[in-house]
């Protein structure tokens, strides 16, 4: 039995890897081989270095594999070459310092300045004093960026409607202070006026459930995906994508970096400058589905 199959036999059966993984590996080191005999039909396992591996990974990006399909490719290699050392094959780990690309991160998803008009003027917030909840909730995390436990957490004196902001509580404890919009400050004055008027209500928390308790985050994620459903299809539909859509919003009409960074309550600028990539992507596909010249090309 060659190298590479004792490998897999001793993932199987000492280190118990499941039988897609050790498919996996196999079918990296498999690839590797081909690359080292394309490269030089007398090298092997044992003489190889860290820079043909390196010039391997490189062409591995070149033909477009992801980079975290490289990263889970390196692991196969050094684990395979910790058992050739384990098993005094080798003396000298050519993987050892082996580095791999960056995963990139996905661009947050967001929803479009008409979905969250469409949606916000299509619930009719007089009807229930549920939907005027809902309508409340969906209108303040589209207009402040709250993280979903940040508005769970908001009592009703944290909103200050005479200096117009709202006092939020956010990671590490950590206080700031949110603008409000005259839209949502009129909104939130009446929401207000009607919740200290219900006799269920047993808590100082701005937003409670039917019992008249604070809500739960859990049942915010589930009322916003319920609402965000009705205007897109797209698979993330959480509160984040609200606080995504809002930093969005606010870059697109030309608000600070800075400003934004504060207002979400990121520690690091870098943190909130995903968003620049956000905007930069919609304004190139609103160019090439608009422009004469790229359109005459598709």
């Amino acid at each position: 039995m060659d190298l590479v199959g004792k490998f897999l036999d001793y993932l199987r059966a000492e280190r118990g890897y499941s039988g897609l993984t050790i498919k996996a590996y196999a079918s990296t080191l498999q690839h590797l081989r081909d690359y080292i005999k394309s490269q030089d039909e007398n090298l092997t396992w044992q003489t190889i270095d860290i820079d043909i591996l390196r010039r391997w990974m490189a062409q591995r990006m070149q033909q477009g594999t992801n980079p975290r399909t490289i990263r889970r490719e390196r692991s196969a290699v050094r684990s395979f070459y910790r058992y050739l050392m384990l098993t005094d094959v080798i003396s000298i780990d050519p993987a050892h310092n082996l580095q791999v690309p960056k995963a990139s991160k996905p661009l947050p998803a967001f929803l479009r300045k008409s979905q969250m008009n469409q949606l916000l003027d299509d619930i009719v917030s007089d009807d229930t004093s549920e939907e005027s909840r809902d309508r409340m909730i969906l209108l303040t995390l589209y207009s402040t960026g709250m993280r979903v436990s940040e508005i769970v957490g908001l009592d009703i004196e944290d909103v200050r409607l005479n200096e117009q902001n709202i006092r939020v509580i956010g990671k590490r404890n950590k206080e700031r202070l949110i603008p409000i919009t005259r839209e949502l400050s009129l909104a939130l004055q009446n929401y207000i006026t009607e919740l200290k008027s219900s006799p269920q209500r047993l808590t100082s928390a701005l937003f409670v459930n039917s019992r008249g308790r604070r809500i739960s985050v859990r049942q915010v994620q589930v009322l916003v995906k319920k609402y965000l459903s009705l205007v897109t299809a797209q698979q993330k539909r959480s509160p984040h994508v609200l606080r995504h859509t809002f930093a969005t919003v606010m870059l697109d009409n030309g608000a600070d970096l800075e400003a934004v960074r504060q207002m979400l309550g990121h520690e690091s600028l870098a943190t909130t400058q995903i968003y620049t990539h956000t905007t930069f992507e919609e304004l190139r596909r609103e160019y090439e589905k608009a422009h004469p010249r790229d359109s005459e090309r598709a």
